[in-house]
């Protein structure tokens, strides 16, 4: 990709500006939706299940949590936030009247919406850190992990974005897509203890099983040949879709 750090590093900062000033309202229903299910079904459900998979049922939910909170942010920012700027607000149409290219526009919303899943995400560790949920030693190993997924959903994001005409077509991302790829990437409950043949594998194709599955990981320390199949298709994944969307956003941003 033809990219330019400085012009990417110039969206990314555009779009930082314009967070600091409405920030305390966007962070709060984002934040604390899985911190309400934390609570909810950590507490909740938690006190009819003594053990999941060797371990409390709060302890089992608190990582895949962490990776959702990091799904939520990149998600709601390459979904909502970059159509309205491409289609609405026309700020696309502004950034390429100077040196920056649409390959610069591509990779500095990226970049901007892995930096909205670090602070969903990384504040959603302080929070079970805060519960007693995982050791501040043990959740070193969760800080590359949530970039890693908030990059996997800014792609798919992104790549959403760049091929609508619609702004409606967000229910259906986020309510046939990523709600019931939520309840089936082994947030609350082992996947493999409770689905078989085709159905295991579709579940092993959805893209947040695997922060979920790394995230869990690193908290447990119970590192296997299997995350490195989650990190190649956390990756090889995201960077196929930035790939694909590169005549996508040169087609849409300058036609």
């Amino acid at each position: 990709m033809s990219v330019s750090t400085r012009h990417a590093l110039a969206v990314w900062r555009r779009n930082a500006s314009m967070y600091r000033r409405t920030w305390r309202y966007s962070l709060l229903p984002n934040f604390f939706e899985p911190v309400l299910y934390l609570v909810a079904m950590g507490i909740g459900v938690g006190a009819y299940i003594t053990e999941m998979a060797g371990m409390s049922y709060l302890h089992y939910i608190a990582p895949g949590l962490i990776a959702v909170a990091a799904m939520e942010g990149a998600s709601f920012e390459v979904t909502y936030n970059v159509y309205v700027r491409m289609t609405f607000e026309k700020a696309y149409d502004a950034m390429l009247t100077t040196p920056i290219e649409p390959d610069d526009v591509l990779a500095g919303e990226t970049l901007w919406a892995v930096s909205r899943a670090c602070i969903y995400g990384g504040a959603f560790l302080l929070v079970i850190i805060v519960f007693g949920l995982a050791s501040p030693l043990r959740a070193l190993w969760l800080i590359p992990i949530i970039p890693l997924a908030g990059l996997l959903f800014a792609s798919l994001g992104i790549a959403f974005s760049l091929r609508i005409e619609n702004l409606d077509l967000y229910s259906y991302y986020f309510t046939l897509f990523l709600t019931p790829m939520f309840l089936f990437s082994g947030v609350f409950f082992p996947i493999e203890e409770r689905l078989t043949g085709v159905w295991l594998w579709v579940a092993e194709a959805l893209p947040l099983l695997h922060p979920v599955r790394l995230s869990r990981t690193a908290l447990r320390g119970d590192f296997s040949m299997v995350v490195l199949w989650d990190l190649a298709y956390t990756l090889g994944f995201s960077a196929v879709l930035l790939l694909g969307s590169r005549s996508a956003v040169k087609s849409r941003l300058t036609s």
